[in-house]
């Protein structure tokens, strides 16, 4: 939803204006990985032929994603949000206290969880393709890292929702109607 900075409320009170935030790519690739990841760990050994096509997509999303991160609009850039340890610890810090402050786009923390959970998804689409190969066919060893690497992501993903939770908390916005409009309110 786009508000118009100058348009006046029911109340008399100017809305806040909203600025472009998450570009069409970057939604459609959050969501469909969400709806994807599920499906994969939903289906697991249960139902294979699903479960395998849902890793292939989550893959190809995933290089286009890395490709975007390159090329991709200002926000969705890994140089707009990708920060030093130091800085993420910081902002993980002033966060606990709630004085985190507020970004437009991905803040330090988000940042590192979005290349946390690149790194887990592609572990683990990497070690799904690989029992399907000769060299690892049966691998108890590698079956094993793709388990881990499935369940590390949905602990991932907690920490993910709750750091969206806390943020929208903190900053009084919906982070996650940002990520569907694609529009975040407009400095303070």
């Amino acid at each position: 939803m786009r508000t118009d900075s100058n348009a006046i409320g029911a109340s008399g009170a100017m809305p806040p204006a909203t600025v472009k935030v998450w570009d069409p790519f970057v939604r459609i690739f959050h969501w469909s990985l969400v709806s994807l990841f599920v499906l994969a760990y939903a289906t697991g050994d249960e139902i294979e032929r699903v479960h395998v096509a849902a890793g292939y997509a989550i893959a190809g999303l995933l290089a286009f994603r890395i490709v975007w991160g390159f090329v991709g609009p200002r926000h969705a850039r890994f140089s707009s949000f990708v920060r030093p340890p130091r800085e993420v610890l910081a902002y993980l810090r002033d966060a606990a206290l709630l004085r985190a402050p507020r970004c437009i786009g991905h803040n330090p923390a988000g940042g590192a969880m979005i290349i946390a959970l690149i790194v887990a998804l592609a572990g683990t689409c990497a070690t799904g393709y690989m029992m399907t190969t000769d060299a690892y066919w049966g691998s108890k060893l590698i079956e094993h890292v793709h388990e881990f690497l499935a369940n590390l992501t949905v602990g991932l993903v907690v920490a993910h929702v709750i750091g969206v939770w806390i943020a929208s908390f903190e900053h009084r916005e919906n982070l996650v109607a940002s990520m569907i409009s694609g529009r975040k309110r407009a400095a303070d």
